[in-house]
């Protein structure tokens, strides 16, 4: 009987003809379809920046080259620049992509960070794509908001009092170390002589000296941070002071609103000057001041009445901008990043703030979402971090169908008898319309919507953790990200479409 005979296997064997690329992936590959999308976008912004650098000096890689494979590393979980240089020599999606080129490390880095700004643009491109594909962006889109661990550890994040604190006991250590240096210059004065030197001080001294000037830094600037926000609450308060002394029953009650309106605004101007313009005047008649803000929240530091941090302020040394919050049951250094979701799982709009409460994002993320997609949603769902009354009144003002939880409290029970002020009654009629059976039933798809994207971006694409520091940069990143996630899900429709 004779032995079976294998294949031929010769490693060492050169090709005769250059193999194409083409034939090293399978047909559908995610790799290739990011092939066909980044020749599509527009790279303009990216082009423009490179193409005003002096022409002479070594050629820069090809900007499709460039993002098409930071797109790719994304969407398969590589965020690490080491790692994508490496997988240019190891991976075959990424050779593919490369074009057997092999961009250094901190190449790849610069790139995403100098065009950070174009690479979040690219998110409505995607978005475009995805509605031309046929995916569907406005009917019922769902808001939702998950805590992204900053490039920073909470161990790295020191309240006000223990700042204070630390700075008196370092002061004093140095001081200390000071005393014992001076009396080390004596003895050895004594030992060796006035000519030898005997005067270094101890690395001890300059570690702790280093510590407490970092230290110091970060109470100075957190302090700054406070003034800054009692200031805004000033200001916000002389507005509803002013509006009390035009509306205000009694010419009494109207001067002394007048008269707190303008102590107020001398206490902020003197915590926090602000420039004024030459045709800026206080009458704000014409603005809506019941609306809530289009703006993005922003975390204001706790503070005394006399604009000074509280002793539980903090501040992180790492990324001054992210704050501690509760992410699943315990608490990490993190930012708020939140996603409007299609029916589809498409993300049509995103947001990242400092602030760990999601009710002041719903205004924002609805107004990026229609600048995004042209429309707003028909149906609207949010779970009860969003409610407020305001907001509610805002998508009832907008012609949004809004189903927003109320959250449960003891007093439901209490609701719908009367008298009843106007958040209670604002807040019964929600009640209503998330309980009803109709509610019920549209309430019930918020789960299915934008929680699956944000497992789907941790766990898929595993992106639990920003590269970049600070609000700007995680903001781009974060708009990158989600411009990745659309691709994937125009790459699954794809390959939906192929199997029928």
């Amino acid at each position: 009987m004779s032995n079976k005979q294998y294949r031929a296997w010769t490693p060492e064997q050169t090709f005769l003809l250059p193999p194409s690329p083409t034939e090293w992936l399978p047909e559908g590959h995610l790799a290739y379809v990011v092939l066909e999308i980044v020749h599509e976008l527009d790279l303009g912004a990216v082009e423009a920046a490179l193409q005003a650098k002096d022409p002479r000096g070594e050629r820069p890689y090809s900007p499709r080259m460039m993002v098409a494979l930071l797109v790719y590393a994304y969407c398969v979980g590589v965020f690490s620049s080491r790692k994508v240089e490496r997988a240019t020599y190891e991976d075959v999606a990424f050779r593919v992509l490369a074009a057997g080129q092999h961009p250094h490390f901190t190449t790849v880095n610069n790139f995403r960070l100098r065009h950070r700004e174009a690479l979040a643009g690219l998110f409505v491109q995607v978005l475009r794509l995805c509605s031309r594909a046929g995916l569907r962006i406005v009917g019922h889109v769902s808001l939702d908001g998950t805590k992204v661990q900053a490039n920073a550890s909470k161990h790295k994040a020191m309240s006000y009092g223990r700042m204070k604190e630390e700075e008196k006991r370092l002061a004093a250590e140095i001081e200390a170390l000071l005393f014992r240096a001076d009396e080390a210059d004596a003895a050895e004065d004594e030992r060796y002589g006035q000519d030898r030197r005997g005067d270094e001080l101890p690395e001890e001294f300059q570690r702790r000296e280093s510590r407490q000037r970092r230290i110091r830094e970060a109470k100075e600037a957190l302090e700054k941070e406070a003034a800054e926000a009692r200031a805004a609450h000033l200001r916000e308060l002389a507005a509803e002071q002013r509006r009390t002394a035009e509306t205000a029953a009694t010419s009494k009650q109207r001067k002394r609103a007048a008269t707190d309106a303008r102590q107020s605004e001398a206490q902020a101007d003197a915590l926090a000057p602000r420039e004024r313009d030459d045709d800026d005047d206080d009458d704000d008649d014409d603005d809506d001041d019941d609306a809530p803000s289009t703006d993005l929240p922003s975390h204001r530091v706790p503070t005394t009445t006399e604009g000074k941090p509280t002793d539980k302020a903090q501040r992180n040394f790492t990324d001054p901008d992210s704050r501690i919050m509760l992410q699943n049951g315990g608490f990490a250094q993190a930012y708020n990043a939140q996603a409007a979701v299609s029916e589809d799982h498409v993300i049509v709009a995103h947001a990242v703030s400092n602030q760990a409460p999601d009710a002041e994002h719903l205004v924002p993320m609805l107004e990026r979402m229609r600048e995004n997609c042209g429309a707003s949603p028909e149906i609207f769902t949010a779970d009860a971090g969003y409610w407020s009354e305001t907001n509610s009144a805002w998508c009832t003002r907008h012609g949004i169908d809004a189903y927003i939880a109320v959250g449960r409290t003891t007093d439901d029970a209490k609701l719908g008898r009367l008298p009843m002020t106007d958040a209670q009654d604002a807040r019964w009629q929600m009640h209503q319309k998330v309980t009803s059976p109709e509610g019920k039933r549209i309430y019930a798809r918020r789960k299915a919507i934008p929680e699956p994207v944000f497992g789907l971006i941790k766990r898929a694409m595993g992106f639990r953790r920003f590269s970049l520091r600070g609000l700007a940069k995680v903001r781009a990143e974060w708009a990158f990200v989600c411009a990745c996630f659309n691709l994937r899900r125009l790459f699954a429709r794809q390959r939906v479409a192929l199997q029928a």
